[in-house]
């Protein structure tokens, strides 16, 4: 399924959004955290979504088809962006309104950079996510980054976390660059969508 994914749409303006039907799972996190890059990672394609070193790439919400009404959606970045206030709270405006009105949306996968895990803005999103009753899980990306013993006590750390804090929601360890947590990503989306 994940390997069939395509380009569907760009949006830039809540009214733009598809038709609110079938199921979809939003990839959120912190500007640069590795959004894109776990998206071409999970669907095995190099460019799918367009990653880049810069802060901020990522302007619209896109929208990746896995078949039909199954997409994979990638949401711009939060925190930290290279462009003018006006627009980041432009972005806000868009993903609050997604995130908030979409009934096909069934998950949330969060990513989270492992060396800088459950940041205020993070913990923010989780808590409108636990409202709406959705599922979150987090991937803790760049994995590779750490030593195995440090990368587990961060996974541990965030866990311990989620279950005080989120109950119900999951985390494991994730690399774009080893390949690192792929099929368990992957497992957890598919449950989703089933």
């Amino acid at each position: 399924m994940f390997e069939r994914a395509i380009f569907s749409a760009a949006v830039h303006r809540v009214e733009d959004l598809p038709p609110d039907q079938g199921m979809e799972i939003a990839f959120a996190g912190r500007s640069n955290a590795g959004k894109s890059s776990a998206i071409n990672t999970i669907v095995n394609r190099r460019r799918l979504a367009f990653s880049s070193k810069t802060p901020g790439r990522t302007q619209a919400i896109n929208f990746f088809a896995l078949g039909p009404h199954r997409f994979l959606i990638d949401l711009p970045g939060y925190g930290y962006a290279a462009v003018s206030k006006r627009e980041r709270r432009s972005w806000g405006t868009l993903i609050s309104a997604y995130l908030q009105t979409r009934n096909s949306l069934c998950g949330l996968i969060l990513i989270m950079d492992i060396r800088h895990p459950l940041t205020d803005l993070d913990r923010r999103l989780l808590t409108w996510i636990a409202a709406l009753g959705k599922p979150a899980h987090a991937l803790l990306t760049k994995a590779d980054k750490l030593p195995r013993a440090q990368a587990m006590t961060a996974l541990r750390h965030v866990e311990d976390s989620l279950a005080r804090d989120f109950p119900g929601f999951t985390a494991q360890l994730f690399s774009s660059t080893k390949k690192i947590g792929v099929e368990q990503a992957r497992a957890v989306a598919a449950g989703w969508l089933k």
